[in-house]
């Protein structure tokens, strides 16, 4: 089951739910809207491996915005902190976002129950697009569990910033 907007407020306040900063507009039916952090990460290298650490540059997005442009993936965060002790939180687009060709998140838009931190986006942009720090970009909405809960503890697990792929440490691992 999906909670609803009133849920959610409720369970803010049982601190089953954090959401940091809140701001009671962002609040909608069965979701809250997330803001756009001003910090992005873009990958240096012409192929990407997932077998290495990929070397990346930090941008900050100026007041003015910054403009997307295809044939790139963008990562950047949520401008929120979100934690949550037992429910299963989801990321998805704000259609509005959506219809003028960005896309939000590639494939991460499921969170772990326990998950802690900020979301990291992977912003793709269909044609040009001017993106502005604190713009209204995704909505997190989150599903109840059944059977016992297991806590998220990976190795994206509170993180502080914009999050580059790991996926490098599981061939370290093998």
């Amino acid at each position: 089951m999906i909670l609803t907007g009133t849920e959610i407020l409720r369970q803010i306040t049982l601190e089953e739910i954090k959401i940091a900063p809140f701001t009671g507009k962002n609040l909608g039916a069965n979701s809250y809207n997330l803001t756009l952090s001003p910090d992005l990460l873009v990958y240096t290298g012409n192929v990407l491996d997932p077998a290495q650490d990929n070397p990346t540059k930090a941008i900050t997005i100026p007041d003015g915005g910054l403009i997307l442009y295809p044939g790139r993936v963008y990562l950047a965060r949520t401008a929120e902190y979100t934690e949550t002790k037992s429910f299963v939180p989801m990321l998805i687009g704000r259609s509005s976002i959506g219809r003028l060709g960005l896309f939000v998140h590639v494939t991460a838009g499921f969170g772990d129950t326990g998950f802690s931190g900020y979301w990291t986006l992977e912003l793709v942009a269909a044609q040009p697009i001017r993106v502005y720090a604190g713009m209204k970009i995704c909505q997190i909405y989150y599903h109840t569990t059944q059977g016992e809960i297991t806590r998220y503890r990976g190795k994206y697990a509170a993180n502080k910033g914009v999050q580059a792929s790991k996926i490098y440490e599981e061939f370290q691992n093998r």
